[in-house]
């Protein structure tokens, strides 16, 4: 078997060997593959390995040899997998590995917007402690968590792993989600979206990005919310009407936001939320842990084996 995978490098970066994958076959790995390349070096693998390079209906019509695709990630919409289907290729996700990264994550954003801790560590380090007249000083709020309100949008992995540290922080928790079985054994409350934004201190979303909720988070919810409350977005750039909050942000009609996905990645220009106030963004890296990474990596490995023997599994297009 031919494997080629076209974009390697943010999953291992030189810390996280493909030993597994190089005994399965015969295997190329590029760092990254532009879209104009992806056809030339991919037209002759069996089994191609992406994380976010794109395999478009057109580009699977043009690789005649593919026979399974595995996507290196949870969100698998870089691959048109009906079109896959079409073809009886199949196409597996690695459906969990991140979620005590991703949940930790949250609260290092939270964490962040509470006590400014970057700012007044840059504070300390250009001399502003050394003239204080007071033992202590502090340039922003300080804001503590127990007591507050966590509102959940996604309550699945992520989400519950995210209001189980909540709790520990003496927070209470609300959710909204559309299934709701199976529920976690400590308190929270289940609500609507509507009733999250509007009475939690602190929004979390941890919801798959659809067609159906493409830029929810508008101007009308962020409205809703406490002027005190706080946006953190984990999940998808997409979800979030990007001028609406910029003008929220403006307008402090929230107290703040942290954002480690965008609606476009690398992060464009002109995205509104480069020059909005009070908002942390990071580069897409609440997954990105090294134990994250390695179990990413031994699904994958898992992944192409099982296809391989004959018994795909992850398949999330239903071949």
């Amino acid at each position: 078997m031919k494997i080629v995978c076209l974009d390697g490098h943010t999953l291992n970066p030189g810390d996280n060997p493909w030993d597994g994958v190089v005994h399965l076959g015969e295997f190329t790995v590029y760092d990254r593959t532009p879209f104009e390349l992806i056809i030339d070096r991919a037209k002759n693998a069996d089994i191609i390995l992406t994380n976010k390079t794109p395999l478009s209906s057109d580009t699977l019509g043009k690789l005649p040899n593919l026979k399974y695709v595995a996507v290196m990630a949870t969100g698998f919409n870089v691959v048109d997998v009906d079109a896959a289907a079409k073809k009886g290729i199949p196409v597996s996700n690695v459906p969990v590995y991140g979620t005590d990264s991703v949940a930790q994550f949250v609260f290092a954003l939270l964490l962040e917007l509470c006590h400014s801790i970057g700012h007044h560590n840059d504070a300390v380090l250009l001399g502003a402690w050394q003239k204080s007249k007071d033992f202590c000083f502090w340039e922003t709020p300080l804001i503590e968590l127990a007591g507050k309100t966590m509102g959940l949008v996604g309550f699945g992995r992520i989400g519950r792993r995210t209001g189980e540290i909540a709790r520990a922080f003496g927070m209470k928790v609300l959710a909204a989600d559309s299934f709701r079985e199976n529920p976690p054994a400590y308190d929270f409350e289940w609500k609507n979206i509507e009733e999250v934004f509007a009475q939690s201190d602190v929004v979390s979303l941890h919801c798959p990005q659809t067609e159906e909720n493409t830029g929810f988070v508008n101007q009308k919810l962020l409205n809703s919310m406490k002027d005190t409350a706080f946006l953190i977005n984990t999940a998808r750039g997409g979800l979030i009407n990007e001028s609406d909050l910029a003008h929220a942000l403006q307008e402090e009609t929230i107290a703040g936001a942290a954002c480690d996905v965008l609606s476009a990645e690398p992060a464009h220009e002109g995205n509104p939320l480069l020059k909005a106030p009070n908002i942390i963004i990071t580069p897409h890296i609440a997954w990105a842990s090294l134990e994250a990474r390695l179990r990413l990596m031994a699904t994958t490995v898992d992944n192409v084996a099982s296809f391989i023997g004959g018994k795909p599994v992850n398949v999330v297009n239903g071949v």
